[in-house]
């Protein structure tokens, strides 16, 4: 009887509850490579493996991400509205902290810094092209009228 093929290469990590934690990291807004650190969990290039060889789950990494994303919007805005430590006691009396004001600045903008990168559709700033008097620039109608200004040369006229 012949033998059965001995499986190459290491065994997968891949099952129902480790894709669960990807997407439930994801959600949360934490990146891919930081879910994937564990020993327990697969390398990240390996769940960009199965995410191209599986729609489905490349869908459900697209709606984690898309969740993901918002949450870090959200934890953006909360950093923004926290005031509690944007003051110090001072033998002076009450002074702006600075430093945490900065931090928490800086701490906003790489978040939409990134969004905007990530996700340029929803956190993206849109670039409106226009007229120098404020009109709206209207590409075809312009791609018209050279196109016609085009003919009219080819004619002599």
């Amino acid at each position: 009887m012949p033998r059965e093929p001995k499986p190459r290469g290491r065994p997968t990590k891949r099952s129902p509850e480790v894709e669960q934690r990807i997407l439930a990291g994801l959600s949360k807004g934490t990146p891919l490579t930081v879910i994937c650190l564990g020993d327990d969990m697969p390398d990240d290039r390996t769940v960009r493996d199965w995410q191209a060889s599986d729609p489905e789950f490349s869908a459900a990494i697209a709606r984690a991400r898309e969740a993901g994303f918002d949450q870090i919007a959200l934890d953006a805005l909360a950093i923004a509205d926290d005031t509690e430590n944007d003051t110090v006691q001072t033998k002076e009396g009450e002074k702006p902290n600075t430093e945490w004001i900065s931090r928490s600045r800086l701490r906003v903008d790489t978040r939409l810094k990134l969004l905007a990168k990530w996700d340029p559709k929803r956190y993206g700033e849109l670039l409106k092209l226009g007229n120098p008097d404020g009109t709206s620039l209207d590409l075809a109608d312009r791609l018209t009228k050279a196109r016609e200004r085009a003919a009219n040369i080819d004619h002599g006229e």
